[in-house]
C-alpha cells in the first residue's frame, strides 16, 4: 500500500509541476506577444491574436485550470488586448451552430444512457458466438450499430466494457486473445464509427462546420454519401487487424452452458457492473422493466420514448437535407420533447452533467480562429510556412502528405480529436487553397486520419478507459494506433482517387 501511495504522490507532483510550467509558459507567450513589436508581415492585432492562440493552446494542453476557465480567459483577452472592437466580436465562436448542435447531441446521448437503452440495444445486438474471433466481430458490429444512436465513443466504450468482461470470463482462457482484441476495438476502432454520420460525434460535427463555412454547404445526406462507405470500410479493416494484432483464437468454442450463463448474467447485472453508470430506478413510472412471459424484459416506457424520438430526429435530418431544413432543428425538437414535464427524461441535472469543458473549448477556438482570419494572422502563418517548406517543389501527393502530417502532428498534442481538428483543419485548408488542392477531399481525409490516430493513451478518452480497465499496455496502444493511422491513410487514398470523384 505504501508503494502505491508513493507512486500516486509522485504522479500528482509531476502533474502539478507540468501544470505550473504550462501556466508560466502561457504567461510568457502572452507577454512577449503583447510587448514585442510585430514583424513586417503582421499587424499588432494579428500578433496579439496569435499570442492569445498560442497561450490558449498551452493552457489546454497542460490544463492548469479547467477548460471552461481557460476558454473564457482566451476570449476575454482577445477583447482586452484590442484585437477586436467589442466583446461580442471576440466571442463569435459561441454563436456558431456547432456549439449548440454539440450540446444537443450530448444531451441526446446522455438520455440514451440514463434510461438504459444503450445496454438494451447492446444485449439485443450481441449474441454469444461460439469462438473468440466471432465474438470479437459481434462486439465490433454491435458497437458500430450503437453508434447510430449514441454519438459518444466514450459512452459506447463504457457500455460494452462489462459485456466484454463477461464474454472473456465465459471463454475462460487467458491466451485466446479475445479480451485484448475487444479492448482494442472499444478503444481504437470504436471512435472511427463516429465519423460515418454528420451527427455521429464531435469530430464529424467540427469538420462539417468548417467545410460548410470554408469550402461548400454540406447536408446530412451529403455527409452520409461521402463518409459512410469509407468509414465502414476503415472500421471493418481495423477490426480485422485488431483480431490479428491480438492473435484472437478462432477455434475454441464457448460452450452451451457458458453461453446460457452469459445471457442470464447480461440481463441481471445491468446496473451493477459499471461504477460510472447511474443505476436505473426500479420504482418509478416507465423505469421498471416489464417482462413478456419467460422472455427478456420488454422495453420500458422511457426507453420506447427515447428510441422513437431518436428515430424521429434521424428522419428529420434525412428529410431536412432535401427540404433545406437546418440540421440543428430536429435535434432541438428531440431535446424539447424529452424535456417536457410529462416526459422528464432530460432534466436540469443532465444539463449540469454535460461536458461543458469541450463545448467552451470549441467555442473559444472558433472565436480565436475568426479573429485570426479577420486580422490576417492565418495568412501570415501560411506565408511563413510556404517560405520554410518548399511546397511549390512538391508533387501533388507529396503536398497532401505534408498537410496530413501537419494535422497528425497537431493531433498528437491533444486529448480530443475534435479539438485537434478545430486547430489543424483551418490552417491545412488555407494552405490547400494556395496550392489548388481539393479542399473537400482534404478535409475528409484529415478527419479520417486524425480520427484514427492514437499514439498516446490520452489522445482518445475511449482508449484511456480501455487501457485502464483492460489488458492493454502503452506499447499496445501506440503500436495499434499506428496501424489504424496507416489503415486510414490507405482508405482515404482509395476514397480520394476512386470513390469521392464518383459521388462528389
Amino acid at each position: 500500500m505504501g508503494d502505491r501511495d508513493g507512486a500516486g504522490a509522485t504522479v500528482r507532483t509531476a502533474l502539478r509541476s507540468r501544470q505550473s510550467m504550462g501556466l508560466l509558459a502561457a504567461v510568457l507567450i502572452l507577454a512577449v506577444g503583447t510587448v514585442r513589436p510585430p514583424p513586417a508581415a503582421l499587424t499588432v492585432a494579428g500578433q496579439r491574436a496569435l499570442a492569445v492562440f498560442a497561450s490558449a493552446l498551452v493552457l489546454w494542453l497542460t490544463r492548469p485550470v479547467p477548460y471552461v476557465v481557460s476558454s473564457v480567459l482566451s476570449v476575454t483577452l482577445l477583447f482586452a488586448l484590442g484585437t477586436v472592437d467589442s466583446f461580442s466580436a471576440a466571442a463569435t465562436g459561441f454563436t456558431s451552430t456547432l456549439v449548440f448542435f454539440l450540446l444537443l447531441l450530448l444531451l441526446l446521448g446522455d438520455a440514451t444512457t440514463s434510461v438504459g437503452l444503450d445496454r438494451r440495444l447492446a444485449r439485443r445486438l450481441l449474441t454469444a458466438d461460439s469462438t473468440p474471433r466471432r465474438a470479437l466481430h459481434s462486439v465490433a458490429g454491435s458497437v458500430l450499430a450503437l453508434a447510430l444512436v449514441m454519438p459518444s465513443a466514450m459512452a459506447r466504450a463504457v457500455t460494452f466494457i462489462p459485456i466484454v468482461k463477461r464474454l472473456a470470463a465465459a471463454f475462460g482462457s487467458a491466451d485466446d486473445g479475445f479480451e485484448t482484441g475487444a479492448f482494442l476495438v472499444l478503444g481504437h476502432v470504436n471512435p472511427i464509427a463516429s465519423m460515418a454520420l454528420m451527427t455521429g460525434g464531435g469530430m464529424a460535427l467540427v469538420t462539417s462546420e468548417i467545410v460548410a463555412t470554408s469550402v461548400r454547404p454540406i447536408t446530412w445526406v451529403d455527409w452520409a454519401v461521402l463518409m459512410l462507405p469509407p468509414t465502414i470500410g476503415l472500421y471493418a479493416a481495423a477490426t480485422l487487424c485488431a483480431g490479428l494484432f491480438a492473435a484472437v483464437d478462432g477455434e475454441s468454442t464457448l460452450g452451451a452452458n457458458a453461453g446460457t450463463r452469459l445471457e442470464a448474467d447480461g440481463e441481471g447485472t445491468e446496473s451493477e457492473t459499471d461504477g460510472d453508470r447511474p443505476k436505473l430506478e426500479t420504482d418509478g413510472e416507465g423505469t421498471r422493466p416489464e417482462t413478456d412471459g419467460d422472455g427478456p424484459p420488454a422495453l420500458t416506457r422511457d426507453q420506447r420514448l427515447v428510441g422513437l424520438v431518436l428515430l424521429g430526429a434521424i428522419a428529420g435530418w434525412i428529410v431536412g437535407s432535401f427540404a433545406g431544413v437546418p440540421t440543428v432543428l430536429p435535434a432541438v425538437a428531440a431535446v424539447v420533447v424529452l424535456s417536457l414535464p410529462s416526459v422528464n427524461i432530460i432534466t436540469a441535472d443532465d444539463i449540469t452533467a454535460v461536458n461543458w469543458g469541450i463545448i467552451f473549448l470549441i467555442g473559444a477556438m472558433l472565436s480565436i480562429l475568426e479573429v485570426l482570419e479577420a486580422t490576417g494572422a492565418i495568412v501570415a502563418v501560411v506565408d511563413a510556412l510556404t517560405r520554410w517548406i518548399p511546397f511549390a517543389a512538391l508533387a501533388h501527393w507529396q503536398l497532401v502528405a505534408v498537410l496530413i502530417g501537419l494535422a497528425v502532428g497537431i493531433r498528437i498534442l491533444f486529448s480530443t480529436g475534435s479539438a485537434a481538428i478545430v486547430v489543424a483543419l483551418p490552417i491545412v485548408l488555407e494552405l490547400a487553397a494556395v496550392f489548388d488542392v481539393n479542399r473537400l477531399y482534404l478535409a475528409l481525409t484529415v478527419l479520417l486520419v486524425v480520427g484514427s490516430t492514437t499514439v498516446l493513451p490520452f489522445n482518445t478518452t475511449a482508449v484511456l478507459v480501455s487501457m485502464d480497465r483492460g489488458p492493454l499496455s502503452h506499447r499496445d496502444v501506440a503500436s495499434f494506433g499506428l496501424v489504424t493511422m496507416l489503415l486510414a491513410v490507405g482508405v482515404a487514398a482509395v476514397s480520394w482517387l476512386v470513390y469521392w470523384p464518383l459521388v462528389g
